[in-house]
């Protein structure tokens, strides 16, 4: 690993404590994390560079077949759109696709000098909600997230632009958003993501965060 890299990644690694921030979203059969189906999940991990500026990296998303049993409430379909038993949705079993997503946050966490993920989502309880039941119906082990920590773009949004909801806290931000294509795991995955990088990035230009004591302090 180059010089380089090496501050890169102890840069990120020192910002968060040891945690590398994951956006995920997460769209779903209803609201009950124990009985409703898990339908689309997508992720995107953050980088910094050396000048620590965060951004976010590659989106790993996957369209998500319902569990056996699983509800699937109409309103929430007719909210999403997403037809689960459309012929042409290519879909992955539960497990297949969280293990998928796992190994490329994994990675990530490596590359980065992390110690662990940390979940960031608008409303972020929801989306961790959801993953922590899928992980506990599926058996998983080695979740990369921390259990109960995460980021809220929806507190930080309100703080910092006076919106709560993510497509007009995108537009206060100068993040063009697109409603038509509101509303699927990726897309709005990567509106969070782009949103939080936008949030961090402007408390740094304000001084709120102080690198250089921050690279002398232990993250343990």
């Amino acid at each position: 690993m180059t010089e380089h890299n090496n501050r890169s990644t102890t840069i990120i690694a020192r910002r968060f404590r040891g945690f590398l921030p994951v956006v995920v979203d997460v769209e779903t059969g209803g609201f009950n994390a124990a009985t409703d189906a898990l339908l689309e999940i997508a992720a995107v991990p953050l980088e910094m560079d050396e000048q620590g500026i965060i951004y976010p990296h590659k989106t790993v998303a996957f369209h998500v077949q319902p569990f056996e049993g699983a509800n699937i409430e109409e309103a929430a379909i007719k909210f999403t759109g997403i037809d689960p038993y459309h012929p042409l949705r290519i879909a992955h079993p539960e497990a297949d696709a969280l293990q998928e997503i796992f190994k490329v946050i994994r990675r990530a966490v490596k590359s980065s000098g992390c110690k662990r993920a940390i979940l960031v989502g608008h409303n972020a309880h929801f989306d961790h909600g959801f993953i922590n039941a899928a992980v506990t119906r599926c058996d998983l082990k080695r979740n990369p997230f921390h259990p109960f920590s995460n980021f809220d773009t929806v507190s930080m949004a309100g703080l910092a632009f006076g919106q709560t909801v993510l497509s007009r806290a995108c537009e206060t931000a100068g993040i063009d958003f697109n409603n038509q294509e509101a509303h699927s795991a990726r897309y709005d995955a990567e509106k969070t993501a782009e949103l939080f990088c936008t949030i961090i990035n402007r408390w740094q230009e304000l001084g709120g965060w102080e690198q250089r004591s921050s690279w002398e302090q232990d993250f343990e």
